[in-house]
């Protein structure tokens, strides 16, 4: 393996313990995220809509340029929500 893809790695995973300390420490924000995302969900750039009101509702911060750990946050949100609508 690369150093330059250890280096990521490293990153993309110091940037998701860092989010889910947030999530451990407000349990809302879980809560939050999914109720933007069914709100958002089927528009179109729905991902943009989520990522902004998320940041600008709770106290994780998606910046406009994603990183790695931002897309896969965004990617589990619409896993749930692909959960949730297999459900019914």
């Amino acid at each position: 393996m690369s150093s330059s893809v250890e280096s990521r790695q490293a990153k993309m995973i110091d940037e998701l313990r860092t989010f889910i300390k947030k999530v451990l420490s407000d349990p809302t924000i879980a809560v939050k995220s999914m109720e933007i995302a069914r709100k958002h969900r089927g528009q179109p750039n729905a991902e943009e809509l989520i990522a902004r009101e998320i940041s600008a509702s709770t106290n994780i911060r998606i910046p406009e340029n994603w990183s790695e750990a931002d897309k896969m946050f965004l990617e589990i949100i619409h896993d749930v929500l692909d959960d949730e609508e297999a459900l019914y």
